[in-house]
């Protein structure tokens, strides 16, 4: 019970501490033209996005066309911290599975979200944090 509430606590932090991108104008980034790795390896080259393995390499994630994807420097940085927080509660015993979950608006290339669901697949509870990139 404690951990599941420890857990709750981690995630509203991260929501909080997750870097936020400088507004221009007061306008959110929109990636929905986007539509190619090309695209984005472009914008990648500018420095307005990163790429990452969907899956982490921290917990077996492979350098594979299949799992790579581009984000924010933002929410790469949430991502980092997220990783972090995963990687304590794997060596205390917490969790034990994952699942890592993109949503995309339209035809983008670049996801709107990441989610990521970590649990223990033989104690109750989950935690569920969702990276947001735009």
């Amino acid at each position: 019970m404690v951990l599941w509430a420890a857990l709750t606590l981690v995630s509203a932090a991260l929501a909080l501490a997750a870097p936020r991108l400088p507004a221009e104008a007061g306008a959110k980034p929109d990636f929905s033209t986007v539509q190619t790795a090309a695209a984005a390896k472009a914008l990648v080259a500018k420095g307005k996005l990163v790429p990452i393995l969907l899956f982490p390499a921290e917990f077996g994630g492979e350098a594979i066309p299949e799992n790579m994807i581009y984000i924010t420097p933002g929410a790469a940085a949430a991502r980092e911290l997220l990783i972090g927080t995963l990687t304590r509660l794997i060596k205390e015993g917490s969790i034990d599975k994952m699942e890592v979950e993109p949503s995309y608006k339209g035809r983008s290339f670049i996801p709107t979200a990441i989610r990521m669901k970590a649990w223990h697949s033989s104690k109750p509870g989950s935690f569920e944090p969702t990276i947001r990139v735009w």
